[in-house]
């Protein structure tokens, strides 16, 4: 056999099963990543597995990251793939600690898309933009047949500024750090899953979706400790725990009667089997700080912010969640998608 020759990680008889798993966002796809993209691209850069790679550059420190958006409807109450491809990308970069200041932007047209939803997409996307303070730099356009889709995808890439010597990583997550997070759960998938099966409740859910960098800037400007950062997308908070939870090698443990739902997501979810726990988010992020620190970057993050969690150490990689009754649960990925293409 050459030197040459590459021995697939995983074998082909397992492709079908993660290939056709389409919108994947549970197991399928961390199995996807951990046995095939990032042992074949492993670097020291990558090795913290964030949302965004650290790099430095003539003495400076960026954070750069990319991301691709397939949200079905195009358009849904509090958003549209627009306002989501700007504000998923710069949150990527806050997540690293950054101040994001560039975009690129690519579209994926289906032929046959009326101009008048790519003018709204793109007046959308300038105005998320303005309000994150970032700037659109270099882009391209595609087309594709008809039918091959879905009306538009986008991709993004972002380079933001890193402006202070913290490490922000799973890595980084120690034993006794609080848990916090920025308001309520689950409003942008509940929002996603309305308008993609013209659902409706007695209240119009609308996405969460959000720019993060402010608070998140002054979180770091209050001197606040900040160990590790994950915005809550596809999977919820419970992937990104679970998520963090590997990275650090320690056990997460939240207080799910601590956890802001709003009664209307919460009885949307009832209703559809789901638990609040994997239901995307598009503007929450989950936030580990020194528990001395607590009060003081909860009054910096701002309104809504809330305690759910610590961090202990009697467990090596565990999430574990306490009901309202007292009973603790350990909190996993999902086998598959509880709601695809929500971003």
């Amino acid at each position: 056999m050459s030197e040459f020759t590459l021995s697939c990680p995983i074998p082909i008889s397992d492709y079908p099963q993660v290939l056709l798993a389409h919108g994947s966002g549970g197991k399928l796809m961390h199995h996807l990543l951990e046995k095939l993209i990032v042992p074949t691209f492993a670097s020291p850069i990558s090795a913290d597995r964030h949302d965004g790679a650290t790099l430095t550059f003539n003495g400076s420190r960026l954070a750069f990251t990319t991301d691709s958006f397939v949200v079905k409807p195009l358009f849904f109450p509090g958003g549209d793939i627009g306002t989501l491809a700007v504000n998923g990308t710069v949150n990527d970069l806050a997540m690293c600690g950054a101040r994001p200041c560039y975009l690129s932007l690519s579209f994926i047209l289906e032929e046959g898309l009326p101009m008048e939803t790519l003018w709204r997409v793109v007046q959308s996307i300038r105005a998320a933009a303005k309000a994150a303070d970032v700037q659109i730099v270099t882009g391209d356009i595609k087309v594709v047949d008809r039918g091959k889709g879905d009306g538009m995808f986008i991709n993004t890439a972002g380079i933001g500024v890193i402006e202070h010597s913290l490490t922000i990583a799973p890595r980084m997550v120690r034993e006794g750090d609080a848990i916090l997070i920025n308001g309520d759960l689950g409003r942008h998938g509940m929002a996603i899953m309305a308008a993609r099966e013209g659902l409706t409740f007695e209240t119009t859910i609308e996405s969460d979706c959000a720019p993060l960098a402010a608070p998140v800037l002054r979180l770091i400007e209050a001197g606040v400790e900040v160990h590790c950062l994950r915005d809550m997308t596809r999977g919820g908070m419970a992937s990104s725990l679970v998520e963090i939870a590997k990275g650090s090698g320690l056990h997460l443990h939240i207080d799910e009667a601590r956890l802001p739902i709003r009664d209307d997501v919460r009885a949307a979810c009832e209703i559809l089997g789901l638990d609040p726990l994997y239901v995307a988010n598009e503007g929450r992020f989950v936030a580990f700080v020194p528990q001395a620190q607590a009060e003081k970057a909860l009054e910096a993050i701002g309104e809504g912010a809330v305690q759910v969690g610590v961090v202990l150490a009697d467990a090596k990689g565990k999430v574990t969640a306490q009901s309202g009754i007292g009973v603790s649960r350990v909190v996993d990925m999902l086998s598959g998608e509880q709601l695809p293409r929500i971003c």
